[in-house]
């Protein structure tokens, strides 16, 4: 799809139009690829320039495409990788289930749940199976599907389009979402307005502050095309501070990949090593074997609605 970087926009959390240069544009032509914006897209360094506020220090890309552009492209997007990399998103999503159960024991009479992008569900399935009633919100068409022919409560489309009642979840969930929306502070209103008072907002995402993302620089990979915003823990609580919720506390988090699947990632920085680690793990039978995988530039949120 042809397209051009042509939306300047201001600083989502502060409203300045004040920010400099943190990384140049490495993209080498502005079309769109919908294969792009994949969840298991390898198109790392691969993105449009990267600024920094100079009034509150929030990373974001600008100019960019459209946004209508690129919620087209999330609409019609298809991942088939993703499917084939479903036992490490189980185990991942087993893991983030604790957290959030514990911050609402007690507190609410019903467990209803609203993953927001859910893709094909894994997350939803899962609560489900805990007792909670399980809610999911995606724009991808096919991924929406998916998770509906395994009988789950999801519909397709955002917050904006979903009318959903207000003050009804008890929780809300993102993980791996924030970072590719095009206006990540109307949707936490979004979240304000349909979580019950009280209710609790849980957040993964990207942590452009992180040692490790310090150290790479222009090399980290989380840099990339389909990924608009990079916040940090102390430009998310500010956020979210804004717009009607109480931070709780974060941590680093990883995740579980396959180690098939984790070998693929290291072909865009060293195709010889890539192939070398790929016959191993094959000789071995491993590539199914599920590794927790942690850098320190990941990382979880939990915040209350005031």
């Amino acid at each position: 799809m042809d397209a051009v970087l042509n939306e300047d926009i201001p600083c989502n959390l502060c409203g300045a139009r004040n920010a400099h240069l943190l990384y140049p544009s490495t993209l080498t032509d502005t079309s769109l690829d919908a294969a792009d914006f994949r969840c298991t897209s390898s198109a790392y360094g691969v993105h449009p320039p990267i600024v920094r506020c100079n009034a509150c220090g929030l990373v974001y890309a600008n100019p960019r495409w459209d946004s209508s552009l690129v919620n087209e492209n999330y609409s019609v997007v298809e991942d088939p990788t993703y499917v084939e990399e479903r036992q490490g998103r189980v185990l991942t999503f087993e893991r983030n289930l604790a957290p959030f159960e514990k911050l609402i024991a007690g507190n609410s009479p019903t467990r209803r749940l609203l993953d927001v992008g859910c893709h094909i569900g894994v997350m939803i399935e899962l609560a489900q199976a805990r007792g909670w009633e399980g809610w999911g919100l995606e724009p991808s068409v096919w991924a929406s599907e998916q998770a509906r022919a395994r009988g789950l409560r999801v519909i397709t489309g955002t917050l904006d389009h979903a009318a959903l009642p207000e003050n009804y979840f008890d929780v809300v969930t993102m993980w791996d979402v924030i970072e590719h929306l095009t206006d990540p502070a109307a949707e936490i209103r979004n979240v304000q307005r349909i979580l019950k008072p009280g209710g609790i907002f849980a957040i993964h995402t990207i942590d452009i502050e992180s040692p490790f993302a310090r150290v790479m620089g222009p090399r980290w990979p989380w840099l990339m095309e389909m990924h608009l915003y990079y916040f940090s823990p102390r430009t998310l609580s500010k956020m979210l501070a804004q717009n009607g919720f109480q931070v709780i506390r974060f941590n680093a988090q990883g995740r579980y990949l396959r180690l098939g699947y984790f070998v693929t990632r290291l072909e865009p920085y060293s195709r010889s090593l890539y192939r070398l680690l790929d016959r191993i793990v094959a000789a071995l039978a491993w590539s199914r074997v599920a590794i927790p995988v942690n850098f320190g530039d990941l990382f979880t949120l939990y915040a209350r609605k005031i």
